[in-house]
């Protein structure tokens, strides 16, 4: 299995990470990126949050529509998921980065409402740089990667979120990385039961995580 990253296509000007990039750098610098054409229908990029220097960053797909509305990644219903579960799991979201792989919305109209629209090659390559240079600018401990989109953006496309989930993978870029299912999924679950079994494993690869940076 592959681990390695897909190669970035070429960025030139403002849609170009600046050298030695603080996090605040980068945020100002990406909401004038332009690399994709994502941005022409997304209110504003959507970069990542939380301290430079966090010993766990973790890295979803995409904001989804609440996240596009205000500029903060992960504070939908997926979110608010993901928050119970870090507490529960003994990780402090307010001590971990997390952002996206791809920082603007990509939606589909549906009568009045918009609905997400899975990023295909194009737009995670010319995103990616942006999420190295996160990931070089925190220097986290360990990156988790939330869904099979991520996954596969880090890890590489041979890479099976349901095969590998919640096992520690090699990455060149932090010494540990593993992989898990986005919190949206279980918010997808056919019934309650599936639902509450789903997130009991959830938060049982995020325990690991925990065990890593405690």
């Amino acid at each position: 299995m592959t681990t390695e990253p897909p190669n970035s296509r070429a960025h030139s000007g403002h849609d170009a990470p600046p050298s030695a990039p603080t996090i605040a750098g980068l945020r100002e610098a990406a909401a004038r990126c332009t690399a994709c054409a994502l941005h022409r229908d997304a209110t504003q990029t959507v970069f990542g949050e939380g301290p430079q220097g966090a010993l766990v960053m973790l890295i979803g797909e995409q904001p989804g529509d609440a996240e596009d509305l205000a500029g903060h990644p992960f504070v939908g219903p997926a979110g608010k998921l993901l928050d119970r579960c870090l507490a529960e799991a003994g990780i402090d979201r307010e001590r971990a980065y997390i952002t996206n792989v791809v920082k603007h919305f990509k939606w589909v109209p549906r009568g009045p409402r918009r609905i997400h629209s899975k990023p295909g090659a194009v737009e995670i390559e010319a995103c990616f740089p942006w999420l190295k240079a996160e990931i070089a600018a925190v220097a986290p401990r360990i990156i988790v990667a939330l869904g099979a989109t991520a996954a596969q953006a880090l890890f590489g496309r041979a890479f099976r979120v349901t095969r590998d989930r919640g096992r520690l993978v090699p990455s060149g870029l932090a010494p540990y990385a593993l992989a898990t299912v986005h919190p949206s999924a279980l918010l997808r679950a056919p019934d309650e039961q599936t639902r509450d079994r789903e997130t009991r494993r959830f938060v049982e690869d995020l325990r690991k995580v925990a065990a890593i940076v405690t």
